[in-house]
């Protein structure tokens, strides 16, 4: 199975790249941090700061979300990428109504979830192991009016991903999941150098994540594993599992001990940004 170049949606509002006028007129702060590169206008993408307002004039200009804040220690989610995942899954579900979606992982930004209900008017339950995460992300959601539709919910038990999570009556069109990456907060700072350096910005920044968000014990491939596995244990709860797959040589074993649970389809969605290439993970019972 060959992952294929794709670029952004046919539904990504940022497919044909970002309007900075725009952006300055519904959050003027972003000014402060517009510079010119080859005569356009950008942003030092190498400066944390900069990325956290970007994407915070974004949300305002595209999504009408007013307050997105958390601490500067969380993940920032870049927006055009995330929302890729929301259109691609939707094209999954199909015209579903009512649609409810568990989104697991949800960090401290809640970044799927206000997403895809101001795109799709969808409903969620977010989870999280990481109570600070959780706080954070129930203030943004009170903020933005939006209580009614998405529900936060903390998983206690780190070793678990799906158990103790989805109660009984229980019903989502889909669960979606942008999993750990890395097996250390070593192997993660390594990680966080290289990519520095390949903006080409010499100094290592501040190092951004906490740890549920950037590693698990075994890494991506042991998140992933654990998640199909619990997910077989409860295959009628959600008509589709789904997971962003960072590491191409992970989405194998994977199909291998989907076909061995008995999964009744298996298929993989290709998605890129830039030069970077991911791929969404789907399945079903």
């Amino acid at each position: 199975m060959k992952d294929k170049e794709s670029k952004l949606h046919k539904n990504n509002k940022h497919k044909n790249g970002y309007d900075f006028t725009l952006l300055k007129e519904k959050y003027p702060k972003i000014e402060g941090f517009v510079i010119e590169k080859f005569d356009k206008e950008t942003i030092d993408f190498s400066d944390p700061i900069a990325v956290k307002e970007f994407n915070k004039a974004l949300l305002v200009a595209h999504y009408n979300i007013k307050d997105w804040n958390f601490s500067d220690e969380n993940l920032c989610p870049p927006i055009p990428g995330r929302v890729d995942y929301i259109h691609h899954l939707a094209d999954l579900i199909g015209g579903v109504k009512d649609v409810k979606v568990l989104d697991v992982g949800t960090g401290a930004s809640c970044i799927y979830p206000l997403l895809g209900t101001v795109e799709y008017d969808w409903n969620f339950v977010a989870t999280d192991i990481d109570l600070d995460s959780l706080d954070y992300a129930q203030d943004i959601i009170d903020d933005n009016d939006l209580s009614d539709k998405i529900e936060l919910r903390q998983q206690f038990n780190e070793a678990h991903i799906l158990k103790d999570i989805i109660e009984e009556g229980d019903s989502f069109s889909a669960t979606m999941c942008n999993p750990p990456f890395y097996k250390s907060a070593e192997e993660a700072r390594g990680a966080n150098r290289r990519k520095s350096r390949n903006l080409g910005n010499n100094t290592v920044r501040n190092f951004a994540g906490n740890s549920n968000e950037l590693w698990y014990v075994g890494g991506e491939k042991a998140f992933l594993h654990t998640y199909l596995y619990e997910s077989s244990l409860q295959p009628t709860a959600s008509k589709w599992f789904t997971s962003l797959v960072s590491k191409k040589e992970n989405v194998k074993s994977l199909e291998d001990s989907a076909k061995k649970l008995k999964v009744a389809e298996f298929k993989v969605i290709p998605m890129s940004q830039g030069n970077k290439v991911t791929r969404i993970v789907c399945w079903r019972f």
